[in-house]
Order: structure tokens, then C-alpha cells, then sequence
């Protein structure tokens, strides 16, 4: 991806590849948008594709594939043992994060499911940066704990400081001296913290946390899904590492990890994952869980096909313009909806455009779900699906009182090579009315509340009927369409 200055002055994010496969999609008008949302319990998660413009919920496993990859594809060993597409992936995730093990699993998920199983006891604790939804449900499900260390700086939503997944390291010093090692299952860094608006980390912030854990005698365990935005962070705004290329900032990440674990659907533009790791005897561990849980040692729960992808896809990880894609697209949208006065997570994070709720709709309580009721209302007015990450995707405590977010975030993913600018634009021209008659969006209520994951399949109702006077405002404003 390159930034290139037109003649007329503009300057905005130029392609460096080619589409030669399209996927026919449409967009319905806003009464059927209506209905659609409605059908699905304003929940986005539980939308029909069909009914879906521009997908924008997620990055995972929804990257374009290069041609690279799909040629790859057919070069695929079916063998249940001993495939030699899983021997030519384990000799890329080799060479490029330096691990001596490497056990395959079905995605990111499965992945913490292992760790978790057997590195998480009840009543132990797991410091991190950020937490992610699946990681700590596997965590709580094990009788442990998270708690998040989150830089101050974190907590702004809008700001001009680059890492804002920097790990507080005086928290993390004063939470292990007053709960004791012995408590510590172990610390988690996540790169490009998800819920802080794919906001990275810095090189010298996980070289303090490696200190810490070296003085502690504690694993220091990488979430590696979003790496790729990380790495083109750290290349773009950590100094020391700006003559550096991806390859090496790569390697000099892997060092200062005891485990690497990444879900290929975000890392690598294919659906599967891995854990890497340096131990012996946790290898060992880990390794007796993969036949039960996933599959076979040489397969983990993923398809061969996709195998010989991911090798491909981790590979052109290492290039700096295939990464830097989705970033600049992200920064394009974001500094154009923040000259429009649209209440944007600055700066520009990787994963996508995050946009805040709580700035967005201050008429709303937070136990009116206002993400939620966002990210309804922009599938209302453009037929784009975003992700609410906000309350919604919290979880009542066990006494059945609700846990606020300290964000009310709804995130536009813009997974790699798969969006025009045209379409970009799009979404902007739409963000800018929706938030024009912002005052309008009401609030959500559950009709059907899970236990766990809510965010997945609870079903919602609007508490008053804002949906049909947005839609009035619509059509009258912008037709059908």
C-alpha cells in the first residue's frame, strides 16, 4: 500500500496489487435493511450474508488469499499422519518466529483453550494488556482471573499517543509483589489490542515486561493474531526500529516471548492457527491435548489446503506493503471521518475504523447498549455490518449485575485486499448522516440473554420505535437505497 499525492493535491492510499477475482454482492433498501435487522434480533453476528453490502464485522479468516496462496492450495498432502503440507508450514512458522515446537490448531481460540487447560488453575491470576473476549472465557472457565494493564494512555480514546497496547509496567510490578508469583499462570501481551481499537504495542514496552517476567521467573505468553498491523506500527512510529525491516523486528519480537500462539484467520489470510513454543515439557503437555481437542499432531483441526496457504500467506506477512493495506485504509477513513467531526479511536489502530459510541450517542445510558444500538443503526442507513465492542460484549458478574465496558466502541473492519476506496467512501458519505441525525438512535433491551458470549447470539429489541423514524429520515433524505 502506498500513500501517493495526486496532481490536484489530494493525497489518499493507492493499491499495490491487482483484483482478478470478485464475489458478486448487493444492497437492499433501507425497508428490507429494516427487516432484515429485525429478524435477527439486532444483533449484527446473526445477519444472513445475503442481506449484507459491505461486511465490515471482522477480519478474521476474511482476508483476501493472493494467487500465491490459492496455487498453493493445490499442492496439498491429504495424509492424516505425516502430511507434507504440514511439515513445509511448520518449517515456515521455523523460520520466521525462530520456535523450536510447533502444534497446529483450528484457530486463535483452540489455541488459548490449550493454554488454558494447562497452564490455569483456580484462584490463579493472568496480568495482560487487553483482554479478548474468547481469552477470557477460557480463563474464567478454568477458576482463574484477568486482570488488565492497560497504559493510561490506553484509556483515551482520542489522542496522538502511538501505543496505546503498552502494558502499565509499574501495575504489573505491584500486582505480582502483592499477589505472589505463585499466582501468576502467566502474562499475556496481545498485539494490536483488539478492544482497545487495534491499538499496538511497543517493542521497548514488551521488552519491560520481559524484564519483569525474568525477575519473576514468569512465561510471558504472545497473542500474535494482529501482528501484522503491529509489526507495520512499530516499523512507522517506534524510532529505534524504523531502518529495521519486518523480518528482523519479527524475530526480535519472537525473543522475548516464551509462547507464540496466532489464529491464521487474521495472521496469515487463512483459517487455522498454531502455538508456538520453546519448553520441552509444556510441549509435551500441550501436545497430548491436541489429538483430543483439535486433531491429529500434523493437521490440529485445519485443512491441508489451508495449511499450504497459511505457509504461503505468513511468508508475504514479511512484506511491508501486503501489511500495510489495511492501516492506511484505516487511517484514510479515520482522518476523513475526524475532519467531518465524527468521534473516532485516534490514532488510526489496525483491524479497522473504530468509532465511539459513547461520544456518538451521550443521550444513551450504557445499559442501553449504545455500541450496539451503532452498530444497528449503520447497518439501517448503509446495509454495512460492524461489531459492537462495548458492554454488549462484556458479561454479567456471577451475582447478575452488569459489567460496563470502559469502551463503547463499534468497529468497521477493513480485512486486507478486500475493499475499494470507492466503497471506503461510501461508508464515510453514510457515517456522516447517520451522525447528523445521531439524535434519533435510541437505545437496546434483551429479549433473550445468554450466560456466556452474549454478544453471539442474544436477541435485542429497540426500547422505542427510533428505527422507523430513521428510516422515515432515510427516505426522505437519500430515496430506497
Amino acid at each position: 500500500m502506498t500513500n501517493i499525492k495526486m496532481w490536484g493535491g489530494e493525497t489518499f492510499p493507492v493499491e499495490m496489487h491487482k483484483v482478478r477475482i470478485v464475489q458478486k454482492i448487493s444492497l437492499l433498501p433501507v425497508t428490507e435493511r429494516l427487516a432484515a435487522i429485525t429478524a435477527a434480533g439486532n444483533n449484527n453476528f446473526l445477519l444472513q450474508n445475503k442481506d449484507i453490502f459491505l461486511d465490515m464485522l471482522t477480519d478474521s479468516g476474511v482476508n483476501a488469499m493472493s494467487d500465491r496462496q490459492q496455487a498453493a492450495m493445490l499442492l496439498a498432502d491429504d495424509s492424516y499422519a505425516g502430511s507434507a503440507s504440514f511439515t513445509r508450514l511448520e518449517q515456515k512458522v521455523r523460520e520466521l518466529f525462530g520456535f523450536e515446537h510447533f502444534l497446529p490448531a483450528h484457530q486463535g481460540r483452540a489455541c488459548e483453550h490449550l493454554l488454558a487447560q494447562v497452564l490455569v488453575r483456580p484462584g490463579m491470576i493472568v496480568p495482560m494488556n487487553v483482554h479478548f473476549t474468547t481469552t477470557k472465557a477460557h480463563i474464567t472457565l478454568q477458576g482463574g482471573r484477568v486482570e488488565e494493564l492497560i497504559c493510561p494512555e490506553g484509556m483515551e480514546t482520542s489522542s496522538n499517543y502511538p501505543f496505546k497496547g503498552n502494558m502499565d509496567i509499574k501495575r504489573l510490578e505491584e500486582l505480582v509483589e502483592k499477589e505472589g508469583p505463585e499466582k501468576i499462570a502467566f502474562v499475556r501481551m496481545e498485539a494490536g489490542g483488539n478492544l482497545l481499537g487495534g491499538q499496538p504495542f511497543s517493542l521497548a514496552n514488551l521488552r519491560e515486561v520481559r524484564r519483569v517476567c525474568d525477575q519473576h521467573n514468569l512465561l510471558l505468553v504472545l497473542d500474535a493474531s494482529l501482528l501484522a498491523d503491529n509489526l507495520y506500527f512499530i516499523k512507522q512510529r517506534e524510532e529505534a526500529y524504523a531502518e529495521l525491516g519486518i523480518r528482523a523486528i519479527t524475530k526480535e519480537i519472537c525473543e522475548l516471548c516464551d509462547i507464540f500462539y496466532f489464529s491464521g484467520r487474521k495472521l496469515g489470510c487463512a483459517r487455522g492457527g498454531g502455538l508456538c513454543l520453546r519448553d520441552d515439557n509444556l510441549h509435551e503437555q500441550l501436545r497430548e491435548l491436541v489429538p483430543l481437542y483439535e486433531g491429529f499432531l500434523t493437521y490440529g483441526g485445519m485443512s491441508v489446503r489451508e495449511m499450504e496457504a497459511m505457509a504461503v500467506g505468513l511468508e508475504e506477512t514479511m512484506d511491508e506493503d501486503m501489511i500495510s493495506h489495511s492501516p492506511q485504509f484505516i487511517r484514510y477513513m479515520v482522518d476523513e471521518l475526524d475532519a467531518l467531526g465524527i468521534p473516532v479511536v485516534k490514532p488510526a489502530g489496525g483491524l479497522g475504523c473504530h468509532l465511539d459510541a459513547a461520544a456518538w450517542l451521550p443521550h444513551l445510558a450504557q445499559s442501553e447498549y449504545p455500541a450496539g444500538a451503532l452498530a444497528v443503526a449503520i447497518y439501517i442507513a448503509s446495509g454495512i455490518r460492524g461489531m459492537e465492542r462495548g458492554t454488549l460484549s462484556e458479561q454479567r458478574n456471577p451475582q447478575g449485575e452488569e459489567v460496563f465496558s470502559p469502551f463503547e466502541l463499534v468497529r468497521l473492519a477493513l480485512p486486507r485486499r478486500v475493499f475499494t476506496l470507492s466503497q471506503v467512501k461510501y461508508a464515510i458519505d453514510r457515517l456522516h448522516w447517520l451522525y447528523t441525525h445521531r439524535h434519533l438512535i435510541g437505545g437496546l433491551t434483551f429479549t433473550h440473554e445468554p450466560q456466556n458470549l452474549r454478544f453471539f447470539f442474544g436477541r435485542l429489541r429497540p426500547t422505542s420505535d427510533w428505527q422507523e423514524a430513521l428510516v422515515a429520515q432515510y427516505r426522505q433524505d437519500l430515496g430506497e437505497i
